[in-house]
């Protein structure tokens, strides 16, 4: 009798078992499949640290007009919650006006953190704008395109990846709009 003679029972899972293999996270395996280039850029990730895009900018030594956050909002205007994305640079904070006016919405609130981490796929200090869970209508900072290349979270907390703006507005199909103040 062969010793795997119950494996026939047990579920596979092709895309767990692609991930594990590939040793990278949604966002990574994304941007790959897309064919889009891109640097990845550890770092050390201090679990005491509060503001985690600056984190990453100090760490990384990048100033901080060129890392950017993401934030998930709420512009539903009662009821079950209606989210989107918003990347900004770190060193500045999202105008919740500006982003529900480019979104189209009436007003912008920031989405519980649970329900954002459970949206995205991703925890807290780690919601990467690529590759989702559910992808979202996503809004650009303008000022993005002022550099050559941006940061952006990798998937998970202490990890980066470096890639053209104009290959994250494509590969989020994201709209671009002053939303940082």
């Amino acid at each position: 009798m062969p010793v795997n003679e119950h494996s026939h029972l047990r579920p596979t899972y092709p895309q767990q078992v692609a991930k594990k293999a590939s040793g990278g996270t949604p966002a990574t395996d994304a941007l790959s499949a897309a064919g889009v280039p891109f640097t990845l850029r550890p770092y050390d990730h201090d679990p005491r640290a509060t503001s985690y895009g600056l984190e990453a900018a100090e760490a990384l030594g990048f100033p901080p007009e060129q890392v950017f956050k993401t934030l998930v909002v709420d512009v539903a205007t009662s009821g079950r919650p209606v989210l989107a994305v918003g990347v900004v640079p770190v060193s500045g904070q999202l105008d919740l006006k500006a982003v529900a006016a480019a979104l189209g919405a009436k007003k912008a609130v920031m989405a519980d953190p649970a329900v954002a981490s459970r949206s995205s796929g991703y925890v807290v200090g780690g919601i990467s704008p690529i590759g989702q869970r559910t992808p979202l209508p996503t809004v650009v900072d303008a000022s993005a395109l002022l550099h050559e290349t941006v940061l952006v979270s990798g998937g998970r907390r202490g990890l980066d990846v470096e890639l053209s703006p104009h290959d994250l507005v494509a590969l989020t199909g994201a709209t671009l709009a002053e939303i940082s103040r």
